[in-house]
């Protein structure tokens, strides 16, 4: 990642290499940011990861909130006071974030105010791939998205300014492929800008109750029609090639992959880049559009543009649209340069280059390749509830899993997950399941998803007396998105020591009389009270606490100390593989039909000692691969 020279030189011009998350976070602090705020999620974390380690030296105060919402909330109230803040969050992300987001409409904002929301087309680490441009049009709202890490750090600039020019928050759409690909950005200059706010009450503007806000709304919409003749003009929209018969409209990642396709294929096309993408510059389009008889429309996911293309078309007589509607593109899934070649060209009547006419689908590869899914790493502490879980309950229970590294559990051997839907949503559930069936139900959530959103359906729990199990496994970290803080930590996105809060008293708080903590490195301990939880006539929670193995091995190596692993006896080893059928440790393996440990990853967390029938497992003398 970016180090904090990178995002605090003042050299303007100097070119760096930054990912277009470190991008979004330079352009940040170019336009004067001062409140930062984000609940992590992939493909946007690195945008707040990057501010939050220089939060302190650059004068911004950054949070990680316990959920987007609140994110949005914060970030909105300091720009009520008249400073600039930034709220990032992934595309489902928004969908907490959205009740607070649509009203901040109404309301309008005082310092500029910018929300990221970074899609995430092909679920390359997410549960669905829904399109957020339409929260744009939801929440009437302008909405910008830049195509590589330049546009993405100048954009942000333009969007705060955009946003207190109109006193509206703007969206901010980024994808995987912007948001995750390096490349050379120019510096620009950084405003200084003044970090005390003051709150100037002005009733009838915030406080939305209905009388209010029905006057608001007749504001909000004024203020987007100044918006939508600014975008009919604004250098965000701009043709960027002229020439031949063949128009294209595009915008974002996809931008790319239309002018190299336009080059592969030798094609004399003219192309409108569209930046602001909401409100969309219709007359713009209009003028574009109305010299070809057939245009092309290269977008990701939804027909967003495209059907704003077409309400501009109708006016204009017989104009061919090729976008999603007609098939020319998957509705679905990630572009790619290949994809929107093959479809020209099939569209065109143009021959595919010959290094694509063989070219082997993305899917067929996938296909011929071994294999390899994310997994729980070695001496994850989820991996020994899991088996704990398995081994107590005899797999007479329904298991709702949800959104963190423990989703993996679903996975062979311990095929732990029968329900996934979102953040949260493991708890409330649950509670149906345990009205309408019979068998028991356990609702498993980790420590930064107990904060975010199952404090609610807990609570929901208990004033219902719904019969469920809830285990939170607690890892000391938000450990899937890049083990940023939560509440659970009692550390601040500044690196402060702030107010731990303890799962298990906010448990008895919401009202939970039988609540547990176990190591789950301790499989008996654990399975013990797994089973007087599944026995208790009513909620019940169990917290199974031991750091992520890697946090565990990296503070180990700080401190200089050695990760002493465990091997397998030789003589007492039969390869019944129970070590591996029942755990699935990817530290341990098969080697000339013998089980084998490796030293490297193994972290010393002797659970499949416990589980080995044998006792064929025991802690190494020596640091290396044995058996003996």
């Amino acid at each position: 990642m970016a180090d904090s020279k990178t995002l605090l030189s003042k050299n303007v011009g100097e070119s760096c290499l930054l990912l277009g998350n470190e991008a979004i976070a330079r352009g940040a602090i170019e336009a004067g940011v001062k409140v930062v705020t984000t609940y992590p999620g992939t493909p946007s974390s690195e945008i707040a990861d990057s501010l939050s380690r220089i939060a302190k030296e650059a004068g911004i105060y950054m949070e990680y909130s316990t959920n987007e919402i609140v994110a949005v909330e914060v970030a909105a109230g300091a720009s009520l006071c008249g400073v600039r803040a930034l709220s990032s969050m992934k595309h489902v992300g928004l969908n907490v974030a959205s009740d607070a987001l649509i009203t901040l409409a109404y309301t309008g904002v005082r310092g500029g105010l910018v929300v990221v929301s970074a899609d995430d087309p092909s679920c390359w680490s997410s549960q669905n791939e829904q399109d957020n441009r339409y929260y744009a049009l939801l929440a009437n709202l302008p909405c910008l998205e830049p195509s590589n890490s330049q546009e993405a750090k100048d954009w942000i600039v333009y969007a705060f300014d955009l946003s207190e020019k109109f006193e509206l928050p703007v969206l901010f759409r980024t994808t995987t492929r912007v948001s995750h690909t390096l490349a050379p950005v120019e510096l620009g200059v950084i405003r200084e800008r003044s970090d005390h706010g003051k709150f100037v009450p002005e009733v009838k503007r915030f406080v939305m109750v209905p009388d209010f806000a029905r006057v608001r709304h007749a504001v909000l919409i004024e203020k987007m029609k100044s918006i939508k003749e600014l975008s009919e003009k604004s250098p965000l929209n701009k043709i960027v090639r002229e020439g031949g018969k063949i128009g294209f409209v595009t915008s974002g990642a996809s931008f790319n992959y239309t002018m190299e396709a336009i080059d592969i294929l030798n094609i004399k096309a003219s192309v409108l880049k569209i930046g602001l993408i909401h409100p969309f510059p219709e007359q713009l389009v209009k003028d574009f559009i109305k010299e070809f008889e057939e245009v092309f429309v290269v977008e990701e996911l939804e027909p967003y543009i495209e059907n704003a293309v077409r309400s501009s078309a109708s006016a204009l007589g017989l104009i061919r649209i090729n976008g999603k509607s007609n098939g020319f593109l998957p509705r679905n899934g990630e572009l790619s340069t290949s994809i929107v070649v093959k479809a020209l060209a099939k569209s065109l009547g143009k021959p595919l280059p010959r290094n694509l006419v063989n070219e082997i689908p993305f899917e067929e590869i996938q296909k011929s390749l071994p294999p390899r899914p994310p997994i729980l790493c070695p001496g994850c502490p989820h991996r020994a509830s899991f088996y704990a879980m398995k081994k107590a309950l005899k797999g007479a229970q329904i298991n709702c899993t949800d959104i963190g590294c423990y989703a993996l559990g679903v996975q062979a051997p311990l095929k732990i997950g029968d329900l996934l839907i979102c953040m949260g949503a493991s708890v409330g559930a649950a509670c149906g399941m345990s009205k309408v069936q019979e068998r028991p139900v356990v609702a498993i959530v980790g420590d930064s998803t107990f904060f975010h959103a199952s404090i609610p359906g807990l609570i929901n729990a208990v004033y219902n007396n719904h019969r469920i199990v809830l285990i939170v496994l607690d890892n000391y970290a938000t450990a899937m998105t890049g083990f940023q803080p939560h509440p659970g930590t009692g550390f601040t996105g500044i690196g402060d020591q702030g107010k731990r809060v303890v799962i298990e008293e906010v448990a008895k708080g919401c009202g939970v009389e039988l609540v547990e903590v176990v190591d789950p490195y301790d499989i008996k301990q654990t399975c013990d009270a797994l089973k007087r939880a599944i026995e208790y006539l009513g909620p019940s929670v169990v917290v199974a606490r031991q750091k992520c193995s890697l946090l565990a091995v990296q503070e180990k190596r700080r401190k200089g100390e050695s990760v002493i692993p465990y091997r397998i006896i030789k003589d007492k080893c039969n390869n019944c593989l129970a070590c591996i059928k029942v755990l699935g440790c990817p530290a341990i393996y098969l080697s000339n039909d013998m089980v084998m440990i490796d030293a490297d990853t193994c972290t010393g967390c002797s659970v499949c000692a416990q589980v080995c029938p044998y006792k064929a497992i025991e802690i190494s003398r020596i640091n290396q691969n044995e058996s003996v």
